[in-house]
């Protein structure tokens, strides 16, 4: 078997975000146009159309803002004594840049190669991209779904969000043995780092914890729709254990720019490759670096 730490990151604030617009997964802008979105909905004993017209706006591969750079700096400071031996990042320019600016901060891991992986991009919100956040709360509205529930026109679905994660987790599980087991094994052989885990990772508010006895630790930099559904695929179907005291509600709710997550995992390995047998919550959605941001500011 194999253990290691999965620390997963949302990449910093961007003009979009300030803004509150939809960036989605686009890499390039796509050009505006009238779009109206018309649904049957059930009115006592009668049905009625109910139409939203908007403009469809421009998906656009957004970099940092200068907050969003300083947010970086702040996540790279507090994690800069933490060794990474493995480095994961949206192909977009936004995870991009965060994840340099970290790598830059650190004394340990500035060398290590940054592997861009598309199946870390944001959700894709089809004609939302690019418009405001509240063009999505009224095409929710008007379908009758909650918002989080809602895909809009050529969007992605959270289940098909939920695949792509899935699909990545399989690639970074046989990179970790890759990298790490000798090429021929179906087990590690005990030269390969695999420490026993506690059932119950010590978390004492410091930067390291659960990293401290784990030689090999993955650095993910994403995004903030896909890293909630890959925090509910962890907790709820791969059958997390949590943290004492960890409300469920702070579990599944939004990870701030730069937010943190990370996770320790176990992989068995048999002839259908890598298999996750373990998987530890440390903390979610910390945020504890931004406070010297807020104080500097």
């Amino acid at each position: 078997m194999l253990s290691f730490s999965l620390t997963l990151l949302r990449h910093g604030e961007t003009q979009y975000n300030k803004d509150k617009l939809l960036q989605g997964m686009r890499s390039v802008s796509i050009n505006s146009e009238k779009y109206s979105l018309c649904l049957l909905q059930e009115c006592g004993q009668c049905f009625v159309f109910v139409c939203v017209s908007f403009n469809v706006g421009q998906g656009i591969d957004t970099p940092l803002s200068e907050v969003g750079k300083r947010q970086a700096e702040a996540a790279g400071h507090y994690l800069q004594d933490l060794r990474f031996t493995n480095v994961f990042a949206s192909n977009l320019q936004r995870a991009i840049q965060t994840a340099e600016i970290i790598l830059r901060n650190n004394v340990q891991s500035s060398n290590v190669e940054i592997v861009l992986d598309p199946l870390l991009r944001e959700r894709g919100f089809g004609v939302a991209e690019g418009r405001p956040k509240e063009d999505l709360k009224n095409m929710a509205n008007a379908a009758g779904q909650a918002c989080r529930d809602f895909t809009p026109p050529g969007g992605e679905t959270l289940k098909e969000v939920k695949t792509r994660f899935q699909k990545f987790l399989k690639s970074m599980f046989q990179r970790m043995i890759d990298d790490h087991c000798q090429a021929g094994q179906l087990a590690c052989p005990s030269t390969c780092p695999a420490p026993s885990v506690s059932p119950q990772p010590m978390v004492a508010g410091f930067a390291d914890d659960g990293v401290a006895d784990l030689p090999i630790h993955a650095l993910v930099v994403s995004h903030g729709a896909y890293i909630r559904v890959a925090v509910r695929h962890l907790v709820d179907e791969l059958h997390c254990s949590l943290p004492a005291g960890l409300k469920m509600n702070h579990i599944y709710s939004a990870c701030p720019n730069t937010g943190i997550c990370r996770f320790i995992i176990t992989l068995d390995i048999g002839e259908n490759g890598p298999q996750p047998s373990v998987v530890h919550c440390v903390f979610i959605n910390r945020r504890d670096h931004l406070a010297t941001l807020k104080d500097s500011d």
